[in-house]
């Protein structure tokens, strides 16, 4: 397996169920895979260039953690990948895997991949992808996770342990909004957060994620948060928030 990375298996084989959005046993399926470039070689320079980078400019980014959301049609691998340059902070880098372009979204291809497995994959920003903005407002805004991870040995599924578990701070009853492929979205970046509008979704992820208090600010008031840990930070770190009607 590349740099220690393996893709979700999206899409899935014939037979694999198809999972509501809103189930308890969310699961993200996983190959044992080589990929090339590796995720983080894919995104080493693409980093560099986005106006929340921070850290060194000359080391290496190297992988912390990851925490992923599921796709209930099972199409889109959907990961958040949390990585460091050098001692810098650690950032939050969402990304979707496809299996084909997505359709007037140029702007968020980051590249592609080649996956021993499925063939290539193309990797965009997430922030950027429908598919992405749903999970994780159904997750903020209903109270849920991230998906478990399951890798694909011979047939057999075997649980993997998370080197990140993210949680959201809404109520199972709150309604989610519908973001479909059609939807206009909106991308600003500012003080290390990207701020994404879809319609009436408002959404504010922490690029620069580490131990903080919520900002006081107009764009987070009544929001839902996401909160998470990982290796080596035991204590939940604000992730992001979703203010939706």
């Amino acid at each position: 397996m590349s740099g220690g990375f393996s893709v979700p298996d999206f899409p899935c084989r014939p037979g694999t169920p198809r999972r509501s959005a809103r189930t308890l046993e969310l699961m993200a399926l996983i190959y044992q895979a080589e990929l090339t470039p590796s995720k983080i070689d894919l995104i080493e320079h693409w980093v560099r260039t986005q106006p929340w980078f921070a850290g060194s400019d000359t080391a290496e980014l190297s992988n912390v953690a990851a925490y992923r959301f599921d796709d209930p049609d099972g199409e889109v691998g959907i990961e958040t990948l949390l990585v460091q340059a050098g001692n810098g902070p650690v950032l939050q880098v969402p990304l979707t895997y496809r299996a084909a372009p997505l359709k007037d979204a140029d702007s968020w291809l980051i590249g592609t991949m080649e996956h021993s497995v499925l063939g290539r994959r193309y990797v965009y920003d997430a922030v950027g992808d429908p598919v992405y903005l749903t999970a994780v407002a159904t997750a903020v805004l209903t109270g849920g996770r991230d998906s478990d991870q399951y890798v694909s040995t011979d047939g057999e599924l075997v649980r993997r342990n998370s080197t990140a578990r993210v949680l959201g701070s809404g109520a199972t009853d709150t309604p989610v909004p519908s973001i479909s492929a059609a939807t206009a979205v909106a991308v600003r970046h500012e003080n290390g957060r990207t701020i994404v509008h879809a319609d009436s979704l408002h959404f504010v992820l922490v690029r620069t994620a580490n131990p903080m208090s919520p900002p006081q600010s107009d764009d987070v008031t009544g929001a839902a948060g996401l909160t998470g840990t990982w290796t080596g930070q035991p204590d939940a770190v604000t992730l992001g928030w979703v203010l939706a009607p």
